[in-house]
């Protein structure tokens, strides 16, 4: 009898380890279905809150900490975040949402009859709204028209990037002035004359108000880094109140009308609309590299600042024109992340699979109670150009468990 019983015990003990596996697995699914069915008829492809999918149990340790790992949290995106027009060049998009909870959308565009390089010269901020973050958009108005030569972002405003701070809206972009010509190639005038300002409003809708000088001029040393022209702004704010600001630059040491070389600086100041005082030394920077990165998009997370920047060169990733992550603790001094690839240049559609692009660039993103939820970006594939608005992924920082889909949070839905 004792010999039968070690014989059976081990048997019994694996059965019941099986069965209460089998019995939490059926509890898990009910109650994951019953969620999905009471939301099933309002679920929209947005922001999947830890999905129970394969593809989600591969990111369920995407975001701990130092292992954030940004390129797990892609999601495929819907038919409607893609926003273009026929009649004009759509490039980088930034959004933010009202009280209402309208979702607006500010982004370049200019005529495709002056051609891509006009950017430089003919660039306007336009608006646009929707109900979700993703879309469909609806172009509404230009939130930063031209306002004559004379003033020094009288001719042309570009990539804008958004923020709500302590109850006001804050338009950070760069703009310029010049002759106004369209040119061949780019207008060296025109790039030379970017500086970076801001614009405040009420409301997303404006009227946005805009100011004589720059918020961030270029650099009075003809040594400077940045003693050509500052363009590219991004804005975060830290956990103590700081706001650090990250842009790119072009020095004069270099051959002109180009110059160099081209690196990004950091400023801070305690107040969104300065003034920021620069720090001495570039980030995102290689040995020996004249243009190393660009289009930086910083943001703050898990007890510190994160940011996604286009690899020009592949030195980051190994793949030119990739995107990728940096990490610091402070948004002063950066290194790169442990998982460096954000995506190469190509997007999953939901319907339709992946697409290969020229170009993905501009980064931006929509953060959701303090997590990332819809990762914009500019697109290029021969002469058409678009923004397409990826949804992200969001992982559990406690568990790292996948959960069912929740609700999307669209304008009637707070």
């Amino acid at each position: 009898m004792m010999k039968i019983c070690k014989i059976i015990r081990p048997a019994l003990s694996k059965i019941c380890s099986m069965i209460r596996f089998v019995l939490f697995s059926t509890l898990l699914l009910h109650g994951c279905s019953n969620e999905i069915k009471e939301n099933e008829d309002t679920l929209l492809p947005f922001h999947t809150k830890r999905t129970a999918s394969t593809a989600d149990m591969e990111a369920s340790a995407v975001s701990h900490g130092d292992d954030l790992n940004f390129q797990e949290l892609l999601a495929p995106a819907p038919s409607e975040a893609k926003f273009q027009n026929e009649d004009y060049y759509i490039w980088g998009g930034s959004m933010v949402r009202d009280a209402e909870g309208k979702c607006h959308l500010f982004y370049s565009r200019w005529p495709r009859e002056t051609g891509f390089a006009a950017w430089v010269t003919h660039s306007e901020i336009a608006h646009a709204v929707s109900d979700h973050p993703t879309g469909p958009y609806n172009h509404v108005d230009v939130a930063l028209p031209v306002r004559g030569a004379k003033f020094w972002d009288g001719l042309c405003t570009h990539n804008p990037t958004v923020h709500a701070f302590e109850g006001k809206y804050y338009l950070y972009y760069m703009g310029n002035t010049g002759d106004g010509k369209n040119v061949r190639g780019l207008n060296w005038t025109h790039r030379n004359n970017q500086r970076i300002g801001v614009a405040v409003a009420d409301h997303p809708n404006g009227p946005w108000e805009r100011f004589e000088q720059p918020l961030i001029d270029v650099g009075a040393d003809a040594d400077a880094h940045d003693a050509l022209m500052a363009s590219n702004p991004s804005i975060c704010r830290r956990s103590d109140g700081t706001y650090v600001l990250v842009y790119k630059c072009v020095g004069k040491k270099q051959p002109m009308p180009s110059g160099g070389p081209v690196v990004h600086m950091v400023a801070t100041s305690q107040s969104p609309i300065g003034p920021f005082v620069k720090y001495p030394d570039p980030v995102f920077t290689i040995p020996g590299s004249k243009f190393p990165a660009e289009d930086p998009y910083i943001w703050a997370q898990n007890g510190k600042l994160w940011a996604i920047v286009k690899d020009m060169r592949g030195a980051f990733t190994g793949t030119a024109h990739a995107l990728a992550l940096f990490q610091s603790k402070d948004g002063i001094s950066w290194e790169l992340a442990k998982h460096q690839l954000v995506t190469t240049s190509r997007v999953n559609w939901q319907q339709g699979g992946v697409e290969t692009l020229g170009r993905l660039e501009r980064p931006q993103l929509w953060i959701e109670n303090g997590i990332p939820a819809v990762l914009f970006c500019a697109a290029k594939k021969g002469d058409e150009t678009f923004n397409v608005h990826i949804p992200l992924r969001e992982v559990n920082d406690q568990a790292g468990m996948p959960n069912c889909p929740v609700k999307v949070r669209g304008r009637n839905d707070r």
